[in-house]
């Protein structure tokens, strides 16, 4: 299931963040239980993933070590309990909010889709690959009612989640050309130089679209203050950038948050920079 990975399920927690609600008590606490829901919903994917992913898991050198390639748990019980969880959440989910609920249908086929298909097409992985971070700011907005969400907050994500995307993938580039690892075929159509110039243009995008949104959106503060954040994004992206190209890690980016202590506090200080700007001055 994958618990690490629900690091990734914060970003349900923009709308309620960005649209100044942190206060709201009840818009607060349908996005916690959003949250968990979605972390559910998200482990019932890993575990279809790697009833589908065996024999290719077999091969790798990491994944293999996980619980179904090895042998450690039956697929009968990973069936099991992959469709008890998914008929719980997508219950409690409605529940919630029928719109939340699409939502997470909508995230459970594409997922699906990612890995019996897309996937394996050059170009498309990484674009539907980004798309499951936008869908996690969606479903944070469809639990509340948002009032003032900007557009830019949500280009900006889209490109956040390109160059996550595509840092992905060169980690994986490159990690199958020291281990002569061929189970991920669409690797094949990528270069190291092309990756590289695709992580340069949505880097340049993601910081031009978050700065746009510091001064356009209609519920910041008049002061501009907001622009103040900007270089912790840009220290942010920087960071997870060494870290991908000269640390050689970002094959799994969600794991980054857990032992890079820079990148840690980074984040820590842009969040309570973020919350001093709209819920203090």
């Amino acid at each position: 299931m994958r618990p690490k990975q629900w690091a990734k399920n914060v970003l349900i927690f923009a709308a309620v963040v960005f649209d100044r609600k942190l206060t709201n008590v009840p818009a607060l606490l349908q996005t916690l239980a959003g949250f968990v829901l979605f972390s559910l919903l998200a482990s019932t994917i890993y575990i279809f993933n790697d009833i589908s992913d065996i024999e290719a898991d077999r091969k790798h050198p990491k994944k293999r070590m996980r619980p179904i390639p090895s042998g450690d748990l039956p697929l009968s019980a990973a069936w099991i309990a992959g469709i008890i969880i998914l008929v719980i959440v997508l219950t409690l989910a409605y529940s919630l909010s029928p719109t939340f609920a699409l939502v997470c249908l909508v995230y459970f086929v594409l997922n699906l889709s990612y890995s019996a298909l897309f996937k394996h097409i050059v170009l498309i992985d990484v674009l539907v690959l980004a798309s499951f971070y936008v869908i996690r700011v969606v479903a944070g907005v469809a639990i509340i009612n948002v009032e003032r969400f900007s557009p830019w907050l949500y280009v900006s994500i889209i490109f956040l989640a390109l160059f996550m995307g595509v840092g992905k993938r060169r980690a994986e580039y490159v990690l199958a050309q020291q281990t002569g690892d061929t189970h991920r075929r669409v690797l094949n159509a990528y270069t190291l130089p092309f990756l590289d110039q695709l992580i340069t243009i949505v880097l340049t995008i993601t910081i031009l679209t978050y700065s746009l949104y510091t001064f356009s959106a209609p519920n910041l503060p008049d002061n501009h203050v907001m622009m103040l954040t900007i270089p912790f994004v840009i220290y942010g992206i920087f960071r997870y950038l060494y870290l991908v190209q000269v640390e050689g890690h970002g094959e799994a980016p969600e794991e980054i948050v857990f032992y890079d202590l820079p990148f840690q506090l980074n984040i820590i200080i842009w969040g309570l920079s973020i919350l001093l700007i709209f819920y203090i001055f």
